[in-house]
Formats: C-alpha cells, structure tokens, sequence
C-alpha cells in the first residue's frame, strides 16, 4: 500500500489544480497538503464505466479488471443481464464472486428483465420475489435497466412490483427507452426511472433531461451516440455520465471512458465538467463505494503524465497501486466454468424455408442497435444481387424448430457467422449467403458449447466461449487477438460492418427498434408484436 503521493492535484469539486502530497493510511486518504513543488504529474479521481454489461466484453470481471485498471477505470456500475438470461440468479452471483479478488471496484445491480420478453426463450427466469431477494444483498447496488418500457407503460403488475422493491431498498433505478419521448417518457421517468443510456438523438435527450432523468452519454463497440448527444456536456454536466455498454476485447484493449475523456477535451469542453462526468457524477448518482480524492475518502485515485493525452501512469484502489505503467499488480487466476447448453447438432434442413408473399427485412445499420425494415418480394429476396441473406436464431435451451428470416447490409459473399452472444436471451444467432454455411456455422457452437464462428469457402474458425456461451477464461488479450482473426475473416468474406459480431448480437434484441429476431420468429420491436 502506496503512504504519500506527490505531483499536481486535479481538484475538480473546487476547479483547482495545485502541488499536493497526498498521504494515505489503512486504504483511505488521511490529508491532501498544498506543497510549494510537487512532481509534473497529475493526481485525479479514476474514471468510472456508469453502465456496462462485462459479459460482452468476452472476459470474467476479473480479466477485464486487469485491464480496464490499465486505463484508470477504477469502478464499473455493470448490469450482469447477460449471464443472468443464461444461468439464472446463479449467474448474477458468479460474477460478484469472480468479482471480489479484482480490485476494481464493480457494482452489480438486480437485472430488471430476465427474460428481456416474453417473446423468446431465455436459459432463466428472475421474477419479481427475485428482484427483491437480490436487491437486499449488499452486493447488489441497483435495479438494472427497466428494458420492458412498455410494461412501465402499460402497468404490468410484475415490472411494478420490481420497480417498487427497488425503491423499498432505496436502490436507483436504470432504464431502457430508446426513442421514447412526449408522455410515454414522462410516464416512464415518474415511474422512479432515473438514467438512460440509449438516446440516439440530441432530441430525445434533452427531452428527458428536461424531465430530470439522468443520461448516459454511450460509446461502446456497437452503439456509438458520442457524436450525436456531445453537445449535453455543455449544457448539463450536472444530469450527464459516460457509459460504454457493451465494449468488445480488441476495443478494450485499446481503451476505456479514459478516451470519452481525451475526446471531450479535444473538442474543448471544460475539464473540470468533464472530469466531473467521468469521476463524481455516478458516485454520486448510484452511491458508489468510490473515493473522490478527498481527505477521508477511500484512496481510490490515478496518476496522469498529462491532461491532454491522459496517458495513465499509474491505479490505485484502497491505496495499493493496481496498475503501473500500462501493466496490472492482478495475477493469474482459474475460472470457474458455468453454463446453460441443451441443443444438439442441427442438418442443413433445418435452416430451410419457403416464402409465398412478400417478407420483412432487417436493415442493419453499422455502428447502431436500432435497425430499420422493409418489405420485399420474394422475387428481389431471391436476387442474388439484392443484398438480401438469411439470418436464423436457434433456441440453445431445448430442442425447437428454427427461426428463419431476412437481413440486409451484412455483405457476405459466401460463408457464414454466427454466435451465442445474442441479446438478450442468448440462443444461437446466425447470418450466412447459404444454408450449408449457417449449418456449419451454428455446429461449430453446439460442438464448443458456445463462441463465435466464421465459415468460408476453405476455412473455419470460432472462438470458444465456455462460461455461460459469453465469456472465456482467457486473458484479454488472447481473446481479443481470437476476435480480431474471426472478425477480419467475415470481412474478408465481403462483411462491410465495422463490427461484425457485435452488430449480429445485437439482431436478436427485441426492445430496441425496428425489427428484430427472436427463436420464436420475427419481431417489430416497436408493435411489440410477430410479423
């Protein structure tokens, strides 16, 4: 445990910057001197993630630990909603437990919505007694994101009752309603329902805002809003947090909230708000267990080289330096292996289908989670020049017949990709330019018990994800060199996605717009109905 730290002292309470040594006993900050010289280094809370689901990043909480501290994250508010649809309130204490030798201060919440509907087959079921079961363990700090916003709207007892059990234990409230605005918003936020993370117009933003909610500004590996609600960094950094939601390993690697900060300030923004943004809004917002840099605080803090580049130089959690020089203190550790898997292997005829009247069709759109849809012949369907393709989700969880549609934009020339990280329930996802491709693709999972994989013409490859179908018990960066080498093989394959798999997680996620997929066969997502 690190005793006394010197160097330049970013004090964003008081919007000062001043020498300072920093002395430190039994995990907490005793005093913050002011000295007449200090090293040109500078002292400043970590960056807290205020929403993230770790399963997506492919990694336990202790392997994204290791690396998340190399970028100065010192805390996660994480939404354990994956793992949770696979394996049930088992999974949702997995992780806390993997969690608790990681340093990195993570702060799981109840997930809201297992199963997200009720229009797919999850691996489990959390009611709302669960809810309130979870809620009143101390490792459980909120209620995660209210993703059934119609069921808020339309006064489902059970959603209430969770909402209500949230607010019994005096927990915050995460939601989940992208593009909802007028008084359907407002309905949804006098609910209790206090964040959101998926805005993806400055609009619908400031709507929300106007109405007292909390937004999450996210910039993760598939839905990137940072273009689009930046602006709000001027005007209410009071109301705002970064977030990345789901960040893939390859993105992990290369960064965290710490380059939301350098790219706010590069816009020109305040420091002061945006190191506000980054470090003390979600402390105060979720009442995390994380030090401000204030005497009496836990000595939770990082070391920069400069404020512009953020380079970290060195993490401290509790005191002990967790992180020096872009290498982690972490050790290597076995991971126990959990999971939810009851298919067997599938035959080329399962993927078949005959249509006799026009179909709906997905229209992906690189580096968002909402789609858009449209109606085609089956003539143009059966274009080869259409752009058209088949994409199938199969239920993981039992034997059914599989869900066979359509999907435009993925590109592929031949082959196929396909994989078990499918929000939200997590079954079988696919998209391939033939049906003995998908056949093979989907094998390859079933064989592994879960991962992603690539087939072509002359090649096969998949990354295995043994821990709930989500997550390996690799290091980061292993896994993120696996990824690169299936990713860079779709695109090979003709995919024009900046993120192949984590665009196609994303086509099985019945509460985001338009129109999606589900085992049970397609869904518009804003009908909240089969078409």
């Amino acid at each position: 445990m690190v005793h006394e730290i010197r160097g330049q002292l970013v004090d964003i309470q008081n919007r000062e910057i001043y020498p300072a040594t920093v002395s430190i006993s039994e995990g907490k900050i005793t005093t913050i001197r002011r000295v007449a010289n200090a090293p040109d280094q500078f002292i400043l809370p970590g960056f807290i993630d205020a929403h993230i689901h770790i399963e997506s990043s492919m990694l336990v909480p202790y392997e994204f630990a290791k690396v998340a501290l190399t970028h100065g994250t010192v805390a996660t508010v994480s939404d354990p909603h994956e793992i949770a649809n696979v394996c049930g309130v088992e999974g949702v204490k997995y992780m806390i437990d993997n969690a608790k030798s990681a340093k990195l201060k993570f702060h799981f919440g109840a997930p809201s919505c297992v199963p997200a509907t009720s229009f797919e087959t999850a691996g489990a079921a959390i009611n709302a007694q669960g809810i309130k079961e979870l809620l009143a363990l101390d490792d459980i700090h909120y209620l995660s994101e209210m993703m059934n916003y119609p069921g808020v709207l339309f006064d489902d007892e059970e959603v209430l009752k969770k909402i209500q059990f949230a607010k019994e234990a005096n927990k915050p409230i995460d939601g989940h309603a992208p593009g909802l605005i007028g008084d359907d918003a407002i309905k949804y936020i006098s609910a209790g329902i206090s964040t959101d993370h998926e805005c993806f117009t400055l609009e619908e933003a400031q709507f929300k805002l106007e109405h007292r909610m909390k937004i999450l500004i996210r910039e993760g590996s598939a839905a990137k809003n940072y273009d689009a609600l930046h602006p709000l960094i001027a005007s209410h950094p009071d109301q705002l947090m970064f977030c990345s939601d789901d960040k893939h390993p390859d993105d992990l690697m290369e960064g965290h909230i710490n380059l939301l900060v350098k790219r706010s300030l590069e816009l020109g923004y305040d420091l002061f708000e945006v190191l506000r943004i980054a470090c003390v809004n979600p402390i105060d917002h979720y009442n995390l267990n994380v030090g401000q840099l204030r005497a009496g605080d836990a000595a939770d803090f990082i070391v920069v080289e400069d404020l512009k580049d953020f380079k970290v130089n060195s993490t401290y959690i509790d005191g002990y330096e967790v992180s020096s020089q872009g290498r982690t203190t972490l050790g290597h550790k076995e991971h126990q292996i959990i999971n939810e898997f009851n298919v067997s292997k599938k035959t080329v005829a399962d993927f078949k289908s005959v249509e006799n009247s026009d179909v709906p069709v997905i229209i992906a759109i690189d580096g968002e989670i909402v789609t858009e849809t449209e109606c085609v012949s089956v003539s143009e369907l059966l274009n080869p020049d259409s752009g058209i393709q088949k994409i199938c989700v199969v239920n993981r969880y039992a034997e059914a017949p599989v869900s066979v549609g359509y999907i435009k934009n993925f590109g592929l020339r031949n082959g196929a990709i396909a994989s078990t990280v499918a929000h939200d329930s997590h079954n079988i996802i696919v998209v391939g330019a033939d049906d003995a491709s998908i056949c093979a693709a989907v094998n390859l999972l079933i064989e592994s018990k879960g991962g992603l994989s690539v087939i072509s013409d002359d090649q096969e490859l998949y990354l295995s994800l043994p821990i709930a179908g989500l997550m390996s018990d690799l290091p980061c960066a292993v896994i993120a060199e696996q990824y690169q080498q299936l990713a860079a093989l779709a695109k090979d394959l003709g995919c024009c996605l900046t993120a192949p798999f984590m665009t196609l997680s994303f086509m099985a996620l019945l509460v985001i717009p338009k129109l999606k997929i589900s085992d049970k066969g397609m869904f518009d997502a804003e009908q909240f109905k089969f078409v």
